[in-house]
């Protein structure tokens, strides 16, 4: 690790350090997992074993812990990321809430709108705040306008957003920067390569894997989202994973769109649905050898998907930004 890199670390951890007490937003990605990390470090607190909640909100104010990590559960998070979300915090003895979120519950987020993603991290975020306030103790009273705590109990909620995000469209940053949430990792001036490398330096596991974001952004604005849909994401990707395929996408477009799960019943197919899959180029050849390529369609097609493509210009973050 270069001496521009140690340096940039130990900024990040004397930042996590002058806040005092935290909360980060824990996904289990590249990101947020080398936060979480540098707040272990920087605070090194006495924290306990999971605090697992399958309502909304659920915290556990007795724990003598300046640092607990908040994982949403929800049909848009994929569930290999909960689990791994929970191995990790297990591992280190961080403090782990978890909040369960309803689609139904987040304005907007079924329509799909552009700006969905807004939506969705206000809910969010005004959640994670609500469980903060209840786990550190702090009073409504010592909250400004925004919901961040300024009492003497008072709070920081982080989340890992790196200089690289800055250049797609983001309206989720919108809601971060309304709530007073602390992006660390892009004040301190990381980029997603640093991060990986200064993980790697670290051991941590996650130092190379893919990045991957919430399912709700493999379907095109406009088309609604149903829990069919994700959950038909969902098994797609877990079956790439399991064909031993790194980086990918599974981007679902058009199929029938009736009640809340899409007209289409557990195990059915969505008549009309396109699975578009994105992988590396350098992957294409072993996905068009035969053997592979019909496996991908033959369980594609049994968990619902009525047609499947190869999108030939390959993966990259935010395709579907390139309608707007």
């Amino acid at each position: 690790m270069t001496e521009l890199l140690e340096k940039k670390y130990e900024d990040l951890k004397n930042l996590l350090r002058s806040y005092g007490k935290v909360a980060v937003a824990f996904s289990s990605g590249v990101d947020s997992t080398f936060l979480l990390y540098a707040a272990k470090e920087a605070l090194g607190t006495s924290a306990t074993s999971d605090c697992m909640a399958s309502g909304n909100i659920s915290a556990d104010s007795d724990a003598d812990t300046d640092l607990i990590a908040v994982t949403m559960s929800s049909d848009f998070v994929a569930q290999r990321e909960k689990d791994e979300a929970g191995a990790f915090c297990r591992e280190h003895a961080i403090k782990h809430v978890i909040c369960g979120v309803s689609l139904a519950e987040i304005p907007h987020f079924s329509e799909n709108p552009p700006d969905r993603c807004y939506y969705c991290k206000r809910h969010i975020f005004e959640n994670i705040l609500k469980i903060a306030g209840e786990h550190f103790n702090s009073d409504d009273s010592g909250t400004d306008d925004s919901g961040a705590s300024t009492g003497p109990d008072s709070f920081v909620v982080v989340e890992g957003s790196n200089l690289d995000d800055n250049g797609d469209y983001r309206p989720g940053h919108r809601a971060i920067a309304e709530l007073g949430i602390k992006s660390p990792l892009r004040d301190c001036g990381f980029t997603k390569a640093e991060i990986r490398e200064v993980s790697k330096h670290l051991g941590l596991p996650t130092w190379k894997k893919p990045s991957f974001a919430c399912l709700a952004s493999r379907v095109p604005y406009g088309e609604i989202i149903t829990t069919k849909k994700l959950s038909m994401i969902d098994k797609g990707e877990d079956i790439l994973l399991s064909l031993g395929f790194s980086q990918f996408r599974v981007r679902v477009h058009g199929g029938d769109v009736g009640g809340a799960d899409g007209g289409a019943t557990p195990g059915s197919a969505l008549r009309g649905s396109i699975a578009r899959i994105e992988l590396l180029p350098e992957d294409f050849t072993r996905f068009m050898e035969d053997s592979t390529r019909l496996e991908v369609y033959d369980r594609f097609k049994e968990i619902g998907f009525s047609y499947i493509a190869l999108d030939i210009k390959g993966y990259r973050t935010g395709s579907l930004n390139e309608t707007l």
